[in-house]
């Protein structure tokens, strides 16, 4: 029929002509047919750009299409595991660079080999593949359908476009707006310390005294034999060694992934803290108790020995205006045990940052980050804690024997600086409701020094269950009652002293006080939880610039949106990632807490870090209902080793490889993160090169790189794997 058509175009023809040119037409049709089928393999990497750009794509990844993944399983023989991470494509991809990064592609990195080449060369390679793709053109057609779904995800941005891809300069936010925890603290502190820049992947197993439960900062044994005296716990306080340690922490005997949450707040596993101290001398008053292979958690405390739901539910009968979840959202926790009480207030949509002394009861905040609760090794001793002021809702102590009273008063005062106008002080202790002289004589101590702080106490009540009492006391809103005082002792603060100066400060015995101007932060209760986690607060102004920027309000949104696109889409289906598993994330380098308000919905808890010498935006993510922390990264953090599951780096690495130890940092990076865990790292593309070298020479698995021009994303995680060799700590070996 086709030979008849064709013959009609000109009858004076001959039917051998007409044949020939029948052969041609269909060996072209044939050709054209083979080259719609090779460059359907085209497609899904094409998937992943912008189609509107006309540069080649720069990432080759296992989440990239269900094509992709069979060809990569015949080609490479990867394992299961691996496989497991390649089912979803990874989603908004242009957007995972600035949008000036997008133009003028020139690397490709494989995430299978861990391997880059140019961009003048992948033409070749993407040649090789086509010739060998098995693709049908009925598969071309489903992924081009996909495409065409796709596009307007794909503009989205997953980072901040121009200028809100970085912080600004350090020197422009020194004297812009935004000052910082270093700036603010200058005055207090005359002390700073630097260390050596070192180079070379030759790892090694810390040899130190405290073993698998070293912490660098608290665990430096050479300068606390050397302090004067340890009257005020300084034993307990941070003491950093001026060249911190870039070998890694061994892993205790029988070490095994940790159980998930929920499940890990009524059980551990024992091997993975193997301490029973606590069990031998709290096991009565339901701490923690060893059954078998665990470690159980009864759900106790000395206060609440049966149950801290009901003594949480009680706090909140004797006073109604606590509204734990709602009204009430953060809290902080002194001397907080095995930190039941912070595991047991998420049932009633409470964050709560529990603290302690590392081993002044042996492993109790160990315990806690290891059942999914957040907790600090800290101490009330001689400095600050790194908290901004007037951030936490609700100050708890459960019998933490804390010497309020001693020395002017100088610890309650801290709780003070650190309470949120209007904010309560849930105190219960023995002197509350118990008649021995040494309680009594507290009592009398405790009641004259909240007065002269003008707390009002709200309630003194029995719990009939727990028999034991709380009192309740709530802070001014006003200075009323501070400049009516008989006596003004203790006195107020001097102008110069600020609140918000935590880094190394040393305790000070007097008020500060309450601010009373509409636009000032603490004039005015933040919202209700959880509004108040997406909404600019009430005292970030037009008038200010933000970090990024914008003005702050703007800013703040922009940050959450952008989070928001980049958690949704990349972090939670295209990572690999089994969020099922991750219960203790740290955002490295927080700003906003965009990050963390991300994850909101999700079972997780987040740390929030702001460095000392980044804007000081720490106050914000407490007004927003989460919590965060103060830090230098050129030191250890107060946490045990192997506590968290994810760790978030944005654009973190490359600012600590411009003035710490990198190599120190790194080790610490694998010190706090748990064995099997994922680091996701966002930063300058020669330093997502360095730090994939440097993983791949910790035995840590890379999941999936990304690169455009000079921003990268890099996902690893972190192996069971312990060097051969060990080193000798000097400054930790008792």
């Amino acid at each position: 029929m086709a030979l008849g058509k064709y013959s009609r175009v000109d009858g004076r023809k001959s039917t051998n002509y007409c044949s020939s040119i029948t052969f041609v037409v269909f060996v072209g049709v044939c050709l054209v047919g083979v080259w719609m089928m090779t460059s359907s393999s085209m497609v899904p990497v094409k998937d992943v750009v912008d189609t509107s750009e006309k540069s080649e794509s720069e990432v080759k990844m296992t989440q990239v299409s269900k094509t992709d993944e069979r060809n990569e399983d015949e080609s490479s023989g990867e394992s299961n595991a691996n496989n497991e991470n390649q089912g979803k494509q990874f989603e908004d991809n242009p957007g995972d660079l600035p949008e000036d990064a997008t133009k003028g592609d020139n690397s490709v990195v494989d995430t299978q080999t861990g391997t880059t080449e140019n961009a003048k060369d992948s033409d070749d390679k993407k040649t090789d593949k086509s010739e060998e793709s098995k693709d049908s053109n009925e598969a071309k057609g489903q992924n081009e359908e996909k495409k065409s779904e796709e596009k307007p995800v794909e503009k989205k941005e997953v980072f901040p476009s121009g200028a809100q891809s970085e912080l600004l300069n350090e020197t422009l936010t020194q004297d812009g707006a935004w000052k910082t925890q270093a700036a603010e603290s200058k005055k207090e502190t005359s002390e700073s310390s630097e260390s050596d820049q070192k180079i070379g992947f030759s790892w090694k197993v810390c040899n130190v005294t405290a073993g698998p439960d070293y912490i660098p900062c608290l665990d430096n044994l050479q300068a606390i034999k050397n302090l004067r005296s340890t009257k005020h716990y300084e034993h307990r306080e941070r003491h950093c060694p001026d060249d911190p340690p870039t070998c890694f922490v061994s892993l205790p005997e029988g070490y095994q992934r940790s159980i998930v949450w929920p499940t890990s707040r009524e059980k551990i596993w024992y091997h993975n803290v193997p301490h029973t101290k606590l069990a031998e001398v709290k096991g009565h008053q339901n701490w923690v108790k060893v059954d078998g292979e665990y470690l159980t958690f009864p759900g106790g405390g000395t206060q609440f020995k049966h149950g801290a739901l009901h003594y949480i539910d009680f706090i909140q009968q004797i006073v109604p205006d606590i509204a734990w979840g709602k009204r009430s959202r953060v809290i902080l926790d002194v001397g907080c045990g095995v930190a039941s009480f912070g595991g047991f207030l998420f049932d009633r949509d409470v964050l709560t940052m529990s603290f302690a002394p590392k081993d002044e009861h042996e492993a109790q905040v160990q315990f806690a980050l290891e059942r999914g609760i957040p907790a600090l090794s800290a101490v009330m001793g001689t400095k600050r804690l790194p908290f901004p002021g007037r951030v936490f809702d609700i100050v708890h102590c459960a019998r933490c024997r804390v010497p309020w009273h001693i020395e002017g008063g100088k610890l309650l005062l801290e709780l003070n600086r650190m309470l949120r106008p209007g904010g309560f002080f849930v105190w219960s202790a023995t002197p509350v409701y118990q008649k021995l002289a040494e309680d009594v004589e507290i009592w009398e101590a405790m009641k004259t020094l909240t007065k002269a702080l003008c707390w009002e106490l709200m309630s003194i009540s029995k719990d009939r269950v727990n028999k034991v009492g709380v009192a309740i006391y709530q802070k001014p809103s006003s200075n009323e009652c501070y400049e009516t005082r008989s006596e003004m002792e203790p006195p107020l603060c001097k102008e110069s002293d600020d609140p918000n100066a935590a880094w190394n400060v040393p305790l000070q015995a007097c008020i500060h006080k309450v601010p009373v101007g509409a636009s000032e932060r603490g004039s005015q209760w933040p919202e209700q939880w959880p509004a108040r986690a997406e909404k600019p607060p009430y005292w970030l102004l037009s008038s200010q610039v933000g970090v990024y920027g914008k003005a702050a309000p703007e800013d703040f949104t922009a940050d959450y949106e952008h989070w928001k696109r980049v958690v949704t889409k990349s972090y939670i289906s295209g990572m690999g990632i089994n969020w099922s598993t991750v219960r203790n994330v740290m955002d490295m380098r927080a700003v906003y807490g965009g990050f963390a308000a991300a994850l909101r919905d999700m079972n997780v808890w987040v740390m929030n870090v702001v460095n000392i010498d980044a804007p000081d935006t720490l106050p914000i993510i407490f007004e927003r209902g989460l919590f965060g922390i103060y830090h230098d990264w050129c030191q250890s953090f107060s946490t045990y080793p192997r506590t968290y599951d994810l760790l978030h780096a944005d654009h973190i690495f490359s600012k600590i490889k411009q003035k710490c130890n990198f190599e120190a940092f790194v080790a610490e990076v694998d010190r706090i993160l748990r064995p099997e865990g994922s680091l996701l790292v966002r930063d300058k593309v020669e330093t997502i090169s360095e730090l994939e070298t440097m993983f791949k020479s910790m035995q840590w698995e890379v999941r999936m790189t990304y690169s455009r021009d000079s921003e990268g994303l890099l996902c690893v995680k972190k192996s069971m794997w312990r060097p051969k060799e060990a080193v000798t700590i000097p400054y930790a070996i008792a």
